[in-house]
């Protein structure tokens, strides 16, 4: 179990980051069955009880205005919790899955930046400007806008971290930092932050110009070493024109970010809609094919996808490989390793853990802990060893019960191929995973795919069991209750009379499942204008 459990519902997990403000870890609130981020504020924040209390109470305004700014680009604060020490404050928010800004500048520690497309770098602009017009409406100041703080997420949507938590550590208002340091990242900092003058939001405005000529040069604005240096550069020295660096950006792209850099705020455009509306030249219209990626590593969300793909349905999830006929040669594969006894314990402790979980009805965390040590364990003895089919059942049969049947379904499909090939295509357990496949097709709207998989299936197991076998059983009620969910009564009925008769000689009229299909026969016999399909 997690070592460290927050306001008795909030568990560490692992650590994401490490910024200047504090850690970040993926958690899991126990309440909600849910994943969630977890922020530690860096202890020299809250020096003293007194100072920790009127910090939480900041943080929950800050919180409260942070809330106002409805906009999906801006990730949900859950929680704020105080621990009984005073010396620690977490904040718990919405876990997003993407990539940090960061990633994309730099993708490998010491590699020479990439310069992003063209559309990319817009598309990314255009997206935080957007945010920002809702944030500046509220008003909040971000105050510290840089791109670990931008996540790209997995559908291209670009998200803003860490508005509020500036404004709770400035040091102006609650002086709460230990050193009395300015607040803000050096290489994204405004003259006027920097001369701890009068902040609006054009301070964020200088602050996506920095970032955007980095993602366009794929260099720091200004290269100075050591923080006086930079903020020297800042307040006196002029930017290198974009085309300078690098000649196919177009001439008002270059206009933009050099007036977004300009040393006086009131030079600068007049908001961030003015920036949005001054960034749409350059982002790709809706229909129009990606840019090429070039240097892009491909596992790097494309942020123009909003854009070329407005309000486009969720991508289909990809077609399962074909599995091989039966009788013909299994594909060759890995030979597993040994099961040290090191690792059978450490999976021994997994199914003891997914079992608590699974318990107390903790689905989600339940998958991801089979899933991880199912990862780890197929590292090392293969994908096909008998102990990862175990663990990835567990966690295919967790995200069944949780209702994320969206995830379920290639788990139970990889499964069933799996073992069709380890124990074979009739085998109990490739049937079974096969069935549960089917019905979380059935789940998704996908009837009728789930009829021919449920059908077949129960030919396969018919060629070996009983009509009347348990498994038999079960998928002969489910064919029959997808059946009337498409509106084919007749049919339904002619599946469910003779599963009744079976089910009185078997299991006998008070049975369970004899009640259910007598209670469903009736409402077909006797509803009122049902449909005869």
């Amino acid at each position: 179990m997690p070592e460290q459990q927050i306001a008795g519902r909030y568990e560490l997990l692992e650590p994401i980051s490490s910024g200047g403000m504090g850690h970040v870890w993926r958690g899991y609130d126990a309440v909600l069955d849910r994943p969630v981020a977890v922020k530690l504020i860096r202890r020299e924040s809250v020096t003293s009880p007194a100072l920790a209390v009127e910090f939480e109470k900041r943080f929950q305004r800050e919180a409260r205005v942070t809330a106002r700014i409805q906009h999906p680009g801006v990730p949900q604060v859950f929680d704020a919790v105080l621990d009984q020490s005073f010396h620690h404050l977490y904040l718990v928010m919405e876990l997003v899955d993407g990539v940090t800004l960061t990633k994309y500048l730099r993708p490998t520690p010491g590699e020479v930046a990439p310069s992003l497309p063209i559309g990319w770098a817009a598309a990314v602009a255009a997206q935080v400007a957007t945010v920002l017009s809702w944030a500046h409406d509220v008003p909040v100041v971000h105050r510290d806008l840089k791109p670990s703080n931008i996540i790209v997420a997995r559908d291209g949507t670009v998200k803003v971290l860490d508005f509020g938590i500036a404004a709770m550590l400035r040091t102006d208002v609650t002086k709460l930092t230990a050193t009395g340091s300015l607040l803000g990242t050096y290489q994204y900092m405004s003259p006027e932050q920097i001369r701890k003058g009068q902040i609006t939001p054009r301070a964020d405005l200088y602050a996506l110009g920095c970032v955007l000529h980095e993602l366009l040069s794929g260099q720091l604005l200004f290269p100075g070493e050591g923080e006086y240096a930079l903020m020297t550069q800042h307040v006196t020295q002029a930017p290198t024109p974009l085309r300078e660096l690098r000649s196919e950006v177009p001439a008002g792209l270059e206009d933009l970010v050099l007036h977004l850099l300009r040393k006086d705020p009131g030079e600068r455009p007049a908001d961030s809609q003015e920036v949005y509306e001054r960034l749409r030249p350059f982002l790709p219209a809706p229909g129009e094919r990606p840019e090429p990626r070039g240097g892009v590593p491909r596992q790097m969300p494309d942020p123009t996808r909003l854009f070329r793909q407005p309000y486009a349905p969720r991508s289909r999830a990809a077609a399962p490989a074909p599995q091989p006929a039966p009788g013909a040669p299994a594909p060759a594969h890995p030979v597993p390793g040994l099961l040290s006894e090191e690792l059978r314990e450490e999976i021994r402790e997994v199914h003891t853990h997914y079992d608590a979980l699974m318990d107390e009805e903790r689905f989600a965390q339940a998958a991801e802990v089979a899933g991880e040590m199912a990862d780890r364990a197929a590292r090392a003895l293969g994908a096909d060893h008998r102990a990862v089919l175990a663990l990835r059942t567990r966690r295919a049969v967790s995200l069944l019960l949780g209702g994320d049947f969206r995830a379920a379904l290639p788990e139970f499909e990889t499964l069933a191929g799996a073992y069709a090939r380890t124990v074979g295509p009739t085998g109990r357990q490739a049937l079974d995973c096969r069935a549960q496949a089917a019905r979380c097709r059935a789940e998704l709207g996908q009837a009728t795919e789930a009829l021919a998989d449920l059908r077949a299936v129960l030919d396969l197991i018919r060629t070996t069991e009983s009509d009347v076998s348990e498994g038999a059983v079960v998928l002969r009620r489910d064919i029959a209750m997808l059946l009337l969910a498409q509106g084919k009564t007749a049919e339904a009925l002619a599946l469910l009379e003779p599963l009744h008769a079976d089910l009185l000689v078997v299991q006998g009229p008070d049975d369970e499942l004899t009640v259910e299909i007598a209670d469903i026969l009736a409402v077909i016999r006797f509803g009122p204008d049902l449909p005869q399909g």
